[in-house]
């Protein structure tokens, strides 16, 4: 079975992008691993599927696979790609400046500008109202936050806030990135019994009332070179703690991102996406 893909990602956080607007592929988990594999598959953080939208609120919905082939709820970066893709490939109108992707998170309304040869530029995210409420997120804390937690690991307690951005965060306040446990904390957090779904994991430097400097522990994948829903919960933990404005410069591996926690209680991301690569892929029909 012969397939078109497109590789993007969303500073340096890639995804295998295939067009899927009948909606009759269906991977199954050891397919998507396939695809994401940097040895003997493609590559990615993840595989997203294009499909036309199931509700008439939506133009398009984007079908996201983790790296180990779980099925998530949202992606940032992923959208930022998705809607580069729908706007790249001439599925909005040559004149449009916004569209709205459906996801397993909900609705994502995305206003973009384009370049001189109408390709997106850059995308801005409308990525919902953070969720603050436990049983929402999901965790097994109570309460009506989860601010500053302790949680005990095989490494110690560490001190947690919880948010969901439409999947569950985990965030973990640092003096230094660079030196953080990202590889070891990260999933044993991720998998912690507080998070029955698991969660992804942020571990956040605060550098000054504008700027956070940040590494991500990805549900399903690893360390990432950028995480936009970890990027827009980070943001929401540091105004939570008096940090930082509603307003900030998230710093990843990857590039930045600026992020907005809106009056309005929306969270807006705003941010690149590329291209990296198009190309055809035969896979086995086991695999499919």
């Amino acid at each position: 079975m012969e397939l078109t893909f497109t590789k993007m990602n969303g500073l340096g956080n890639d995804f295998v992008m295939i067009e899927d607007l009948d909606g009759t592929l269906d991977f199954a988990p050891e397919a998507v691993q396939w695809f994401c594999d940097r040895h003997f598959g493609i590559g990615g953080d993840g595989l997203i599927l294009v499909r036309r939208a199931t509700t008439p609120e939506a133009d398009y919905y984007m079908h996201y696979h983790n790296a180990d082939g779980s099925l998530a709820e949202m992606c940032g970066n992923g959208a930022r790609c998705f809607a580069k893709y729908i706007v790249d490939h001439g599925l909005v109108p040559a004149d449009a400046d916004s569209l709205v992707i459906e996801t397993l998170g909900g609705l994502k309304p995305v206003t973009f500008t384009r370049d001189e040869d109408g390709l997106l530029d850059s995308a801005t995210v409308d990525m919902g109202e953070p969720i603050l409420a436990p049983e929402d997120i999901p965790t097994t804390f109570s309460g009506t936050q989860v601010y500053d937690c302790p949680i005990d690991t095989p490494l110690g307690e560490v001190r947690i806030t919880a948010v969901s951005m439409g999947n569950p965060h985990a965030i973990i306040w640092v003096d230094d990135i660079d030196e953080a446990p990202v590889h070891t904390l990260g999933p044993l957090v991720e998998t912690h019994e507080a998070f029955p779904r698991h969660t992804n994991v942020e571990f956040a430097e605060f550098v000054d009332a504008e700027h956070i400097r940040l590494r991500v522990w990805e549900r399903g994948v690893g360390e990432t070179l950028a995480c936009g829903t970890g990027a827009c919960a980070t943001l929401v933990a540091a105004v939570l703690s008096c940090r930082t404005g509603r307003q900030a410069t998230i710093e990843l591996p990857g590039g930045d991102l600026l992020i907005r926690w809106h009056e309005n209680d929306r969270v807006y991301m705003t941010g690149s996406a590329a291209t990296s690569f198009v190309g055809t892929v035969t896979l086995p029909e086991d695999d499919d």
